[in-house]
């Protein structure tokens, strides 16, 4: 087997605020031909940019922020900004297809699909040529120094055509030997040990176990008996259906999988022996869904679990009404009733099983800064945009100014931000309405290193990653993965665009209908599969994604 960098330690990128998740790219190759790099355009004379995009709803608008005023003057240009936080999409598509272009585009999400179509066609130019010394320093010496980050946002036919934007936020930035993303398990699930011990039940380690305490929970209607609250409004475990961090998904673990809704396609896996598959056409994913039946039809799930948002959950949890739940925080899901929940373990299955499927979060972004052809000096508004890649800026452009989110440094000159209740005292809102106001979309870059040196991490990501690290890791035996910063060829996103959406709905729909009404029987599941295989694409997603993880692998080995 290949020793690889990616297995000794898990990438850690995560998309912050305003990045919008898309198909990573990672590494070239492929069959497509590599283009030679072009040449950079030395026009100067240019200073004034328009730029259309994407911004937070909160914004007070680009053009009163004071950070991005001072970085234009300090560029020596001037940026009329066409930024929203509506109808984006709609308007950048208008813009494109009338040939109406901006000086470029920021925040606003290109899919690799979208940049390579439009890269090709010449609506965005290729930024390699400026990508030196002499007009990005800053981006120079960090693709120098983080080469996957390159990769990462270089297209198959070797061209580049957006900026790198990602957040590198894992457990290497509190401190932790190994870097785990924080996104490496999105459920944390939790249980309330007043009812437990109220009813003399310890904390389950099986699913069995967990079992016979939701039906504990139900049968003693523990909301009412215990909280006082209306009789018969006990809810045993309540989850979303397939949701990112307040799924049911963490408990498949019990079967050997979990197939959080992210990344690619839904269910893809990457096996130790560095083949791809979907779990959802496993014995395995058949013997969960059967399994989680019964606890539906007993009314240990939440009814509403398949329409519920996250919204009315919350409501749920934070009355007392729920036994078990998921979400990444207990504070913020049980409200006044936090003190009473504990972290439910990675539970072993019937047959002792207790794998969990981790996951690197967000890959490397190139989506959220490209420059058209219609600007005519790329090397003056690529200066203003290399300032970005300083890490003190950038902490500015995701957060909020230094003397307003920064109020002061610690003893080792790292900044730290401003507190909910300083936020409130001072400008009447709390820190995360303040962040809302400064924050910045587009190619923001937050490496791991730079919350040890430049920037405190928020209290509640240091308090999530602890967590993660300290009770969640140790319950992982196998930390591969599939990496999020794949490249795929013209030829394979076209395949993933014509096939994903069809194999992630029929997939969802069969297991919903299969936990609500019992099954599959065996003719239901080889009819499942047929349809995944022939109407669904399933064997060319598995091409796919086995190509492009190849192509990473071999890029990723030890020498």
């Amino acid at each position: 087997m290949r020793k690889m960098k990616f297995w000794k330690k898990l990438t850690t990128c995560t998309i912050i605020t305003g990045l919008v998740v898309s198909m990573s790219a990672c590494g070239n190759g492929g069959e497509e031909e590599t283009r030679e790099p072009g040449v950079a355009n030395e026009d100067t004379s240019q200073t004034d940019f328009s730029i259309m995009g994407g911004m937070g709803a909160l914004s007070k608008g680009y053009d009163k922020n004071e950070v991005l005023n001072q970085l234009q003057e300090d560029a020596g240009i001037n940026i009329e900004w066409n930024c929203m936080s509506d109808s984006l999409s709609e308007q950048v598509n208008i813009r494109i297809a009338g040939g109406d272009l901006p000086d470029a585009f920021i925040g606003v999400g290109f899919s690799n699909y979208d940049l390579t179509n439009y890269g090709s066609d010449g609506t965005f130019i290729d930024l390699t040529p400026y990508l030196t010394e002499e007009y990005m320093p800053n981006l120079t010496k960090i693709l120098e120094e983080n080469p996957d980050i390159r990769s990462a946002i270089t297209m198959s036919d070797g061209g580049i055509y957006g900026l790198p934007a990602a957040e590198k936020m894992g457990t290497a930035g509190i401190g932790a030997e190994e870097d785990y993303s924080i996104y490496t398990i999105p459920q944390f699930s939790m249980i309330n040990k007043a009812w437990l011990d109220e009813l003399g039940l310890e904390v389950p380690t099986t699913l069995d176990e967990l079992h016979t305490a939701l039906k504990a929970f139900a049968d003693n209607d523990m909301s009412a008996t215990y909280y006082g609250n209306d009789p018969g409004s006990t809810i045993p475990m309540s989850t979303g259906f397939d949701e990112w961090c307040w799924g049911q998904n963490i408990f498949y673990a019990g079967f050997g999988f979990t197939n959080w809704p992210n990344d690619v396609c839904n269910d893809l896996i990457l096996k130790p022996d560095e083949t791809c598959e979907f779990v959802c056409a496993t014995d395995k994913y058949r013997e969960a869904v059967t399994y989680f039946h019964d606890w539906y039809e007993e009314g240990l799930m939440d009814n509403e679990m398949f329409s519920q948002d996250d919204t009315q959950l919350m409501a749920k949890c934070s009355q007392g009404y729920v036994g078990v739940s998921t979400w990444w925080y207990i504070e913020e899901l049980m409200g006044d009733y936090a003190d009473d929940y504990v972290f439910l373990p990675v539970l072993d299955g019937p047959d002792g099983d207790h794998n969990v499927t981790v996951r690197t979060g967000g890959g490397t972004n190139s989506g959220n800064l490209s420059i058209t052809s219609a600007c005519k000096s790329p090397a003056n508004l690529l200066k203003f945009f290399d300032q970005w890649y300083e890490p003190e800026t950038v902490m500015q452009l995701q957060y909020g100014p230094i003397g307003v989110y920064f109020t002061e440094q610690d003893e080792d000159g790292v900044w730290e931000s401003i507190t909910d209740k300083e936020s409130q005292e001072k400008y009447g809102k709390s820190a995360g309405e303040l962040k809302g106001e400064y924050e910045v979309y587009g190619p923001k870059l937050i490496l791991s290193d730079y919350y040890q040196t430049t920037f405190k991490m928020e209290d509640r990501a240091i308090e999530r990653l602890n967590d993660l690290n300290d009770f969640w890791m140790p319950y992982v035996d196998d930390t591969t993965t599939y990496p999020v910063d794949c490249v795929y060829t013209e030829d394979e996103l076209d395949i993933i665009d014509q096939y994903k959406t069809d194999f992630e709905n029929t997939v969802a729909e069969n297991e919903g209908l299969w936990i609500k009404e019992g099954g599959p029987t065996d003719e239901e599941w080889e009819s499942y599969l047929t349809t995944l295989k022939e109407n669904c694409g399933m064997d060319e997603l598995l091409e796919v994604y086995q190509a492009a993880y190849d192509r990473y692998a071999a890029e990723q080995v030890e020498e």
